[in-house]
């Protein structure tokens, strides 16, 4: 070892002595030392140990194993366009193999990493390519034809796709983001796909004016929340290491108050889906659960509820929730939680029932 470092003008300069003992110590070890903490051995950063371990509790190691692992290539079918099967031969004709995904009904996985970008099936809007998860996300939102319904985080509008999508074309679908950029690059994926219920709304804030002036107009509110991106490590290996945006002290806040002012939109019945592609509990449940503690006119609906009415065979969770994880789904890892406004006669009748519970004192 010694003849690598300071043998000649180029080599790197000679080590020093305690630099010259790590080496011989690690010397014929495996980049797995045996006394490295779990932690470092899965390539979890400090400040996302705790959460992390509170959400995964003794699969820990499992699933954080499961992230350094590459992710599957999936795609989304587009309904207006395609099923399964024709879409499944249109690829084969460019050598390109592609199966049924496990949960989602609409999903192909593709093997290997083909130059989709120039298949005649993507170009012509038969499929897109969404994860899995992403996709699920979407069933949850539970838009039917004629609705009308926002999604308040459309980023690039993968998700806004499949919702205009499994409206067959009908109704009305509003993409909101702060990021007009965003929105004007995803106006191209609408119209590869061939989807005309789409239009597109830039916010300069998740108080936008506009909010106030739709309050309880929409059927359905999907917010998409910006988060840590936990659940897309597969994907994105050196976000672990290096936050490009706000961290979690300043992310959770931005969560309730984004989830807060979107729940404005939702009419009486309708729904308010919360979603996020990260695997911590604060972003998650418990962001859940304080919105619960503050707009008490909204419920929880459990996932195997909106799977039956979707007729989409077994939820690929259980508990209230839609929450996914690479280890046990083979998706990246997202959370959904599907929550109803009350009724307008609902709300009535309980203020009537607190009414009578404790009537006012008469005069006299």
């Amino acid at each position: 070892m010694k003849a690598l470092f300071g043998a000649t003008k180029f080599a790197p300069a000679p080590l020093a002595p305690e630099e010259a003992k790590l080496a011989n110590e690690l010397d014929t070890h495996t980049l797995e030392h045996p006394q490295m903490p779990e932690s470092v051995a899965v390539e979890c950063p400090p400040w996302a140990e705790e959460p992390m371990r509170a959400a995964m509790g003794d699969r820990f190691a499992v699933e954080m194993r499961t992230l350094l692992d590459s992710a599957p290539l999936d795609l989304r079918i587009n309904p207006v366009k395609a099923n399964r099967e024709s879409a499944i031969k249109a690829l084969a004709r460019a050598q390109i193999t592609a199966t049924p995904t496990q949960w989602s009904p609409l999903g192909l996985r593709v093997q290997g990493r083909p130059p989709l970008g120039a298949v005649d099936a993507f170009k012509d809007g038969l499929v897109e390519i969404q994860d899995e998860g992403s996709q699920l996300v979407a069933i949850a939102v539970a838009p039917k034809p004629g609705q009308q319904v926002v999604d308040f985080c459309a980023g690039a509008g993968g998700k806004t796709l499949a919702i205009a999508a499994l409206m067959k074309n009908k109704g009305r679908v509003v993409a909101c983001d702060v990021l007009a950029g965003r929105l004007k690059r995803a106006a191209e994926r609408f119209r590869r796909a061939g989807l005309h219920n789409i239009e597109a709304h830039p916010l300069s804030s998740e108080r936008d004016p506009w909010v106030k002036r739709h309050k309880r107009k929409f059927d359905r509110v999907l917010v998409d929340a910006p988060c840590s991106g936990t659940g897309t490590w597969r994907r994105n290996p050196d976000s672990r290491w290096r936050q490009l945006g706000p961290g979690l002290a300043e992310l959770v806040p931005l969560q309730a108050n984004i989830l807060d002012s979107a729940a404005r939109l939702v009419k009486p019945g309708g729904r308010l889906v919360y979603a996020t592609c990260s695997l911590l509990p604060e972003e998650n449940e418990n962001q859940v659960a304080a919105f619960l503690e503050t707009h008490p006119d909204f419920s929880v609906l459990p996932v195997a509820e909106v799977w039956a009415e979707e007729g989409a065979g077994t939820p690929p969770a259980e508990g209230p929730y839609l929450r996914l994880t690479p280890a046990r789904h083979d998706t990246d890892g997202f959370f959904a939680a599907v929550m109803v406004r009350k009724a307008e006669d609902e709300a009535a009748a309980e203020v009537d029932q607190m009414a009578e519970a404790d009537p006012a004192p008469s005069e006299g």
